[in-house]
């Protein structure tokens, strides 16, 4: 970790925080600001909700603040704007998902009493630990947010479900700061070349990926060979592969129909050649093959950072439609590949200051406009969507297929206290590169995730 320097900071959006400063809350405001009917919330299990109990409030003391190099600016330009906000800026790497980096430092802090940062950017998996406490007589790292900390119309104003992986125990313990939902990207110079029509279902999709087999050898429609790849079709596809039931309980069924319809449906466009089980991010794909990507179904950042940076693709070829769905559905589900969250420690002694930023952060206009990645906030992702540096590289309106992804976040794929991708990237992976089909890999699959979930704990359902 490396401090960035000056104490400052920005302009506060909304601030509902607190009114009381340099005194001792009482248990009976602590019970206010996290909505709990009693202060019976001790527990024996650490997937139970603890009291939250805060320290002793200073107006005006110090934040520390721990963000990753990515959302660096932002908290500077708050500081900036804020110069009264005293804050400690901290960049750290530990925000990535599968780290346990941040997990690790809070633990060392809650033996030694005292360390913790008041504000910390993390993957939606931190949540999972930070919302319980690490031992019978310590407090969750998170403070709940839900309360007198952030109003509730602030929270309704998110996209649907994309605080699900904030929310245990009753309570809100991050806020979302951005979403990867899924789209179907495509070339349109391609289609409408070759005269073939956007699919708007899962039956379509196959069927036209075959068809661009026949017609087009070598381009393709797909990738299953990235580390999350499987966020993208398997979730999007609602297969229980990671469905927290209970706190304490995982069902992982890759039997059930979602799942075996998803993997065979790609195990006949791998066969026919249009879908790879080379990585789009793998090293070469890009020169090899970037150009040959007549479609992909991933999330709302690979316009970006797939066709336009890596791929090279030229602006105005690329488009984006909406989730696909099976025959038969109403409405379509989606995945989410990425995205990460603010939490506020319960134990800053300036939970105002703390939470203002994290607010600023995730709901202002003015810093999510210029963000790099869909903003969870509604609102902002329309000032997001807005912004030319966000929409003129695409062929068409992206904004449409965007929003309506949003909300269509399936929320039965659960933030586990273990990462989603190292099954995957360990089993699935290794075997679809030794020529296996994806069929043929879901058992040793749910076998592998239900090893790593009951090492962290899970009862684990295989049905």
């Amino acid at each position: 970790m490396r401090s960035s320097g000056s104490p400052t900071t920005g302009r506060r959006r909304t601030g509902p925080g607190l009114r009381t400063a340099a005194i001792a809350l009482s248990l009976a405001t602590a019970a206010v600001l996290t909505g709990c009917a009693s202060a019976d919330t001790t527990t024996d299990s650490p997937s139970a909700a603890a009291a939250f109990e805060p320290v002793t409030q200073q107006e005006g003391s110090q934040i520390t603040v721990w963000t990753d190099s990515t959302r660096l600016p932002s908290v500077e330009a708050y500081q900036k704007a804020n110069p009264d906000v005293k804050m400690d800026i901290v960049t750290y790497d530990g925000g990535a998902d599968g780290s346990t980096y941040l997990q690790s430092k809070v633990q060392l802090f809650d033996r030694t009493g005292s360390g913790w940062p008041d504000v910390v950017f993390g993957s939606p998996t931190d949540v999972t630990w930070a919302s319980e406490p690490t031992t019978a007589d310590a407090q969750p790292f998170a403070a709940p947010l839900d309360g007198d900390l952030v109003p509730q119309s602030t929270l309704d104003g998110f996209a649907k479900g994309s605080l699900t992986p904030c929310e245990f125990n009753d309570h809100t313990y991050c806020l979302r700061n951005d979403i990867a939902q899924v789209v179907l990207w495509y070339n349109k110079d391609l289609m409408d070349k070759w005269g073939y029509d956007v699919p708007t279902t899962w039956e379509e999709y196959e069927a036209l990926g075959k068809q661009v087999a026949e017609d087009h050898p070598g381009y393709l429609v797909g990738s299953v060979g990235d580390t999350n790849s499987h966020e993208s079709y398997f979730w999007s596809g609602q297969c229980p592969a990671f469905e927290v039931t209970e706190p304490d309980t995982l069902r992982t069924d890759l039997q059930d129909p979602n799942c075996t319809n998803m993997a065979g449906l790609l195990d006949g466009l791998i066969d026919a050649g249009a879908v790879t089980t080379k990585g789009f991010f793998s090293q070469g794909f890009a020169q090899d093959s970037g150009s040959k990507v007549l479609m992909a179904y991933g999330p709302s950042w690979y316009g970006q950072y797939l066709f336009k940076t890596a791929f090279e693709t030229p602006a105005g070829q690329i488009a984006a439609a909406s989730p696909l769905k099976w025959e038969g559905q109403s409405t379509a589900a989606t995945g989410n590949v990425g995205g990460g969250v603010w939490m506020v420690s319960s134990h800053s002694a300036n939970l105002k200051a703390s939470t203002d930023l994290v607010t600023w952060l995730t709901t202002s206009d003015e810093n999510q406009a210029s963000a790099p990645t869909y903003p969870a906030y509604t609102q902002a992702a329309e000032a997001w969507l807005a912004n030319p540096a966000n929409s003129d590289y695409f062929a068409n309106d992206v904004s449409g297929p965007f929003k309506e992804a949003a909300s269509e976040v399936w929320t039965g794929w659960s933030n586990t206290r273990f990462s989603d991708a190292t099954a995957w990237s360990s089993v699935v992976l290794p075997a679809l590169t030794e020529g296996k089909t994806l069929t043929s890999t879901l058992e040793a699959w749910e076998t592998e995730i239900s090893n790593e979930a009951k090492a962290e704990g899970y009862q684990v359902v295989n049905e």
